[in-house]
């Protein structure tokens, strides 16, 4: 039901329901940019960005989390091959009961898969500290990634703050046929837009077409929006959201949402279903799209079907039927990791494992795992084809791998062929979701009483958030440490990786590995300089990907001051914006080239430009002697200008800031 006789988008229906403290006329259409601050109804957090965020929790100084519903997963850093980990799930688990917060133990499956199954709500509001947490629009929700800091400032009751997004509505029509799968109805979408064809938008999904896709076909492609720069995917919760709900045995949590008749889109994109081919996300890059006929034959030597993208049981039944009474090739590895423990669950009872053992899967634990390169890395220069989200270079595990971002029924046809094949069309999709409620890997809230008792657990590798400096660099010279080119992701500013992770606690630690992949002597020259301020410089889409917020904590430790960059991908600009680093864009795209690693830049106007502002004046001082004046766009709204002349957002909540 529309709110008033204007008629909205679902989107626009969602947000209006969560303004929180923004004097924006109820029901009528929000302009786009405006800055709006939202309620959160939910939050989810996972282990590896989750410990630092709880850390900067219980600065806040709140007895309880104060949102509807939050939950704590452990599903990045379950190897344990030392104490470190562990010692993590133990805190966190202690936090979360401390808190009053639902905790999700390792093994019970990844965060957005897990949640899906037994929290997401239509038309509720849900932040996560995981650029993949729209998944959740699958049914309705709007879901969007952040840092782990605006997660806590959300679990304190505080708003979530953004810039009002365009809206793209996604018209589909058709139904999928020819072996086609929903991962390829979101490749196609990324063949179209690009990586940063989103940025600043959400896309919300309408059409009859919409109808013969099941929630996690839906969870498939609004998971993976996260690839396009987007800030949120939305589906509408209709009958198949409602039969998703009571397979879960939740029906009471179904309710009817949807755009009305005439709701304005900024832009509207057409995709007939019907003509969906099955498509490849080709190196390095997931929208490097090429269609699965025009690489069959070539040779696969790894295949690997999970991942908070392409896990459900719907996945791994497809596979499972494609691999029937045939064998794995001799020269491929497969493996398979179910996105929950209840889907493995109802895949044991349906025989569906017992198939894909048999064909020659390897059973890998319900994790993100390989996703992350935790293990199952590729062969060196190998060919992987994996069911994932993100194929950037080395996040394999493996620095020359070739790694390829496919569908189930891809990934399971190639496997038993040992080489790129366009899986045959399978007959009528079993879209089947009943599965059994099984929460024993779900430990509940406590009561206050019993919360009051808890101790939190602090293992040796858990260290406190340290904080920014003070903004009080002006005209100073600062050395530019960087230059980077386009597209560069948070797997390059911070990688993840078995050797991380561990460290995701300890930002002193984790610190030294900071723009490895990019440049390997960056910390020692850091190092080297007594962490001396210093600017770096990037191209387009700068800091793309993964929500993690070490990606500014670790520049932000080794004395980066401010970034440079053609233009920012959002959650990227918000975590440094967070921990007291300045994002600027150049005001001209040829000013990229005035600017190299060895220069110093000074800003003529610092101060008033953070308070009033107005663009920033650098002046550039070439390592040759020579020099050039240029300026950069101040793109920042007030409330982040305030965030950044308070020295971060940390101390700009001490102060009272909203």
């Amino acid at each position: 039901m529309a709110l008033t006789a204007t008629p909205l988008t679902l989107t626009e229906k969602i947000i209006q329901a969560h303004i929180a403290h923004n004097a924006f006329a109820k029901g009528a259409p929000i302009s786009r940019g405006a800055g709006i601050a939202l309620a959160i109804d939910q939050t989810l957090t996972q282990d590896a960005t989750g410990t630092m965020a709880y850390l900067q929790f219980e600065t806040i100084g709140v007895a309880r989390v104060r949102t509807e519903l939050s939950v704590s997963y452990i599903d990045h850093n379950t190897l344990q091959t030392d104490g470190k980990n562990m010692d993590d799930h133990r805190y966190l688990q202690s936090i979360a009961a401390k808190y009053g917060l639902w905790f999700s133990r390792a093994g019970n499956g990844i965060c957005h898969q897990v949640h899906l199954e037994r929290f997401g709500k239509p038309g509720k509001t849900l932040l996560g500290s995981d650029s993949h947490t729209p998944t959740g629009g699958a049914l309705g929700m709007l879901a969007i990634g952040s840092g782990g800091l605006d997660v806590a400032i959300a679990m304190a009751g505080g708003a979530f703050h953004l810039a009002m997004p365009k809206i793209y509505g996604v018209r589909l029509t058709g139904r999928l046929a020819g072996g086609a799968g929903a991962k390829d109805v979101i490749l196609e979408l990324l063949r179209r837009e690009t990586v940063k064809g989103g940025v600043g938008a959400v896309y919300e999904y309408f059409g009859a077409g919409v109808e013969t896709l099941s929630v996690p076909e839906r969870s498939t492609i609004t998971n993976m929006g996260a690839e396009l720069g987007a800030t949120s995917s939305v589906f509408p919760s209709d009958a198949r959201a409602k039969e998703f709900l009571a397979g879960m045995g939740r029906q009471e949590d179904w309710s009817a949402w949807a755009a009305d008749e005439g709701a304005h889109y900024d832009r509207i994109i057409d995709i007939d279903l019907s003509a969906v081919e099955p498509l490849a996300a080709c190196p390095h890059s997931p929208d490097a799209v090429k269609r699965v006929a025009d690489l069959a034959g070539a040779p696969v030597s790894q295949v690997c079907i999970g991942s908070c993208t392409s896990s459900s049981l719907a996945d791994l039944r497809a596979a499972a039927e494609i691999v029937r009474g045939r064998n794995i090739a001799p020269g491929v590895e497969a493996g398979i990791a179910p996105g929950s423990r209840a889907v493995m669950i109802a895949a044991a009872h349906e025989g569906i494992l017992a198939e894909l053992i048999r064909a020659g899967f390897r059973i890998l634990e319900s994790a993100c795992g390989p996703c992350i390169g935790m293990g199952f890395a590729p062969n060196s220069g190998g060919v992987s084809l994996r069911t994932f989200n993100r194929n950037f270079k080395g996040r394999s595990g493996t620095a020359d791998a070739s790694v390829y971002l496919v569908s189930a029924q891809t990934a399971a046809a190639s496997a038993v062929t040992g080489a790129f094949t366009v899986p045959q069309a399978a007959g009528a999709v079993d879209a089947r979701v009943t599965m059994p409620r099984d929460d024993g890997m779900l430990i509940p809230p406590l009561d206050e009483a019993a919360s009051a008792r808890v101790q939190i657990e602090r293992g040796p590798n858990i260290k406190p958030c340290p904080m920014p400096r003070a903004l009080a660099f002006g005209a100073a010279e600062l050395a530019v440490a960087l230059k980077a080119g386009d597209n560069i992701s948070t797997d390059d500013i911070m990688p993840a990786g078995a050797q991380v992770l561990p460290f995701r606690s300890n930002v002193p630690a984790i610190s030294k590995f900071t723009f490895e992949r990019i440049d390997a002597s960056f910390y020692q020259a850091a190092e080297k300089s007594g962490f001396a301020d210093c600017v770096v410089v990037g191209g387009e889409n700068y800091g793309q990907g993964s929500s993690r917020e070490h990606a500014a904590l670790g520049p932000m430790f080794l004395g980066v001051r401010a970034v440079l960059a053609k233009s920012f991908a959002r959650i990227h600009a918000a975590n440094l914006v967070n921990y007291g680093i300045i994002p600027m864009t150049f005001a001209q795209s040829a000013d990229y080239e005035k600017i190299d690693k060895g220069d110093s830049v000074s800003f003529a106007n610092l101060d008033s430009a953070l308070k009033t502002g107005g663009d920033f004046m650098l002046r550039v001082k070439k390592a040759d002697g020579s020099s050039a004046s240029f300026t950069a766009k101040n793109s920042l709204d007030e409330r982040s200008r305030a965030v950044l002349l308070a020295g971060g957002l940390v101390a700009y909540a001490r102060a009272g800031g909203q």
